[in-house]
């Protein structure tokens, strides 16, 4: 004799609710629609990125003042040839462009931020140094001396 007795049924767990399951995919839906940032830019050219010891990660709300420049052998080489090209937004050009493009991106920031803006070169490891030199001084040319080199971070050997 047990002193706690079955009450009367068939012994089945209840049915879960399911009402509030649409609105919280909408939730979900909504937080990534609003939170997740897109490619701006196709890119033309080939960049892998060399490799560095030490690097430091760009703080979020610094990502909206970064001005990027491409450097790498293009993808369609049949249009481009094979030698490295440059990459400004979705446009092959050549260093002479690099000055006003990176005036006419600093002039689309809030007044606040151009002071903070800075250049980041993107370039394959295997373009040589003199492309990356008349990138700078295009880049001297304008003023905008703030220059911050794309990397991937590598093991350190030592």
């Amino acid at each position: 004799m047990s002193k706690f007795r079955k009450k009367g049924g068939s012994g089945d767990a209840p049915g879960i609710n399911t009402a509030s399951l649409p609105d919280i995919v909408f939730m979900l839906l909504f937080f990534f629609m609003v939170a997740t940032r897109m490619r701006e830019v196709t890119l033309q050219v080939k960049v892998t990125k060399p490799g560095a010891t030490q690097s430091v990660k760009i703080a979020s709300e610094d990502r909206n003042k970064i001005i990027s420049v491409y450097v790498g052998q293009p993808t369609k080489a049949q249009l481009y040839g094979t030698a490295p090209r440059m990459q400004l937004n979705d446009v092959i050009a050549d260093v002479k462009d690099v000055g006003p493009f990176v005036l006419e991106e600093m002039n689309r920031l809030p007044e606040a931020d151009r002071k903070k803006a800075f250049v980041s070169i993107k370039a394959d490891e295997e373009v040589s140094t003199g492309i990356i030199t008349d990138i700078k001084e295009a880049l001297r040319d304008v003023d905008a001396l703030k220059i911050q080199y794309g990397t991937r971070k590598t093991a350190v050997l030592y």
